[in-house]
């Protein structure tokens, strides 16, 4: 029972570190993340961080899956709601999104893509919550389709479409750039989704 608790305590106190960690990003930027200004936040040792993370990179690597749990969570719950497929649709595109230029998710994502090529287990974990999201909108437009609230298409092909845009639109959110913020980036996204996701002809 000792050993239950002591594991218990474990997850909590990393969770934490995550949430700070993901706080820090937001607040002063992926640079100003070290592990002694995140130690300090947490009242606590450079080492105690390392102990449960062993270095910064995968540090970064399960802020961001703690961060993409969440996210799951929601998309799951949103797939089960009783909306109609275009709403859902809607939804989704919204979720996936920044929220401006100082989301610590997606500040996370950029600097964890450029460091994948060398680094395989961060390559695996990209391509594992890359899928994640790529499944739940292959759910989302098949049963649209199904219901015929969607012309019959290519499901794999459109979500793979639609979300290789969306991650160049986040992009642009992150990185501040002029005209880029949430609602413009979600207003091209839905236009792309009425380009690449016909209704049918009769609707």
């Amino acid at each position: 029972m000792a050993r239950a608790a002591r594991r218990r305590d474990g997850h909590i106190a990393q969770e934490r570190m995550l949430e700070e960690a993901m706080a820090a990003i937001a607040e002063n930027g992926l640079a100003g993340l070290t592990m002694s200004a995140l130690a300090e936040r947490l009242g606590t040792s450079g080492g105690h961080i390392l102990y449960y993370f062993g270095s910064k990179d995968l540090l970064l690597l399960e802020a961001l899956r703690w961060s993409e749990a969440t996210l799951g969570e929601e998309r799951r719950a949103l797939l089960t709601r009783r909306l109609s497929a275009e709403r859902k649709l809607d939804l989704f595109l919204d979720l996936y999104l920044p929220r401006g230029p100082r989301d610590a998710r997606w500040m996370l994502w950029i600097e964890l893509w450029a460091r994948t090529p060398s680094n395989e287990s961060l390559h695996q974990a990209q391509e594992e919550m890359d899928q994640s999201w790529q499944d739940d909108l292959e759910s989302l437009l098949s049963k649209g389709v199904e219901r015929g609230r969607f012309a019959p298409l290519d499901v794999s092909a459109r979500a793979s479409e639609l979300l290789a845009l969306l991650d160049g639109l986040s992009t642009r959110v992150v990185l501040g750039q002029r005209g880029s913020d949430h609602a413009r980036a979600l207003a091209a996204a839905r236009s792309a989704a009425e380009r690449l996701i016909p209704r049918p002809a009769d609707s």
